[in-house]
């Protein structure tokens, strides 16, 4: 299977400042050496605990933040995470669905203008970009009225899938949905994740998803990435992983969920959690 992403020891650094005049005193190193590779028409999972480096890692991959270290290839092609030049070309293949559908659109925009922005940067006429956006829209599941109105008037649920179809609108092969289900009854959850799957199945869009939610995980996900302070733990398919955890993070955020049977309630961790970290170098392989 073709490779769609394949990302070498990716580590991104927040600037610590302080002094009269905010030097570089240190820095927080929020993702450290992961490395992982994505096929055409995977979903790959990343898991773990907030502040662990999952929506770092989401917004390094297309460009937000700037990469501290490592090597990139988008299908095969060779990146450099260095150049503005060469990440805006990443964009038209690697698009992002953000976690928070209330912030992520611009309520001073109409879905017109939010959807159809990225066409016309990029020197499409507005007719031809109106009519894109109708059918990202119709494929979203939403009708072609709701080009006229305003983030404000859509229920949380239908403002992901507008978000889903900006994303859609330069016809990327990958997608990275950083949570986008967390702030969704469960009901719309289900909607939206039937709507990655459809994506998935009629465009083969690969999808990197971004998730607390490890049932959700098991049952979505082809394979999985365990992060734990920045760093990969554990990764493997996701069934597995799931079922038959062989890092104690992972042991220790499954047995933290919790569950409906009273006799097993869910656990805290009360160890010491620098453990977690004692094979960061040799990350553990589930067998499939």
């Amino acid at each position: 299977m073709k490779e769609a992403l394949r990302v070498e020891k990716i580590s991104v650094y927040y600037p610590m400042r302080s002094g009269v005049f905010s030097r570089v005193s240190d820095y927080l190193k929020a993702v450290q050496n992961v490395s992982f590779s994505l096929a055409e028409g995977e979903i790959l999972a990343v898991i773990g605990e907030s502040g662990c480096g999952k929506s770092t890692l989401a917004q390094a991959l297309v460009g937000l933040l700037p990469w501290h270290s490592g090597t990139y290839s988008v299908f095969g092609k060779e990146v450099d995470v260095n150049s503005a030049k060469a990440i805006a070309q990443v964009r038209k293949s690697v698009q992002m669905v953000f976690q928070d559908p209330y912030s992520s659109l611009n309520p001073r925009q109409t879905i017109a203008q939010i959807l159809t922005y990225p066409l016309i940067a990029r020197g499409t006429s507005k007719s031809e970009a109106l009519e894109k956006a109708k059918k990202e829209l119709d494929l979203v599941g939403l009708p072609n009225d709701s080009l006229s109105r305003y983030p404000h008037e859509f229920s949380g649920g239908q403002r992901q899938r507008i978000g889903i179809a900006r994303a859609l609108m330069v016809d990327p092969k990958v997608i990275i949905a950083d949570e986008v289900t967390s702030a969704l009854d469960v009901s719309v959850q289900a909607q939206v994740l039937k709507l990655l799957e459809k994506l998935r199945q009629e465009l083969g869009i690969s999808i990197i998803f971004i998730s607390h939610d490890l049932l959700t995980v098991r049952s979505f996900a082809d394979n999985v990435i365990v992060m734990y302070k920045g760093r990969e733990v554990e990764k493997g398919v996701a069934s597995e992983v799931l079922k038959n955890p062989q890092h104690a993070y992972t042991k220790a955020l499954i047995a933290s969920v919790p569950t409906l049977d009273f006799e097993r309630p869910p656990q805290v961790f009360t160890g010491d959690p620098s453990l977690f970290l004692a094979d960061v170098e040799t990350p553990t392989e589930s067998a499939s």
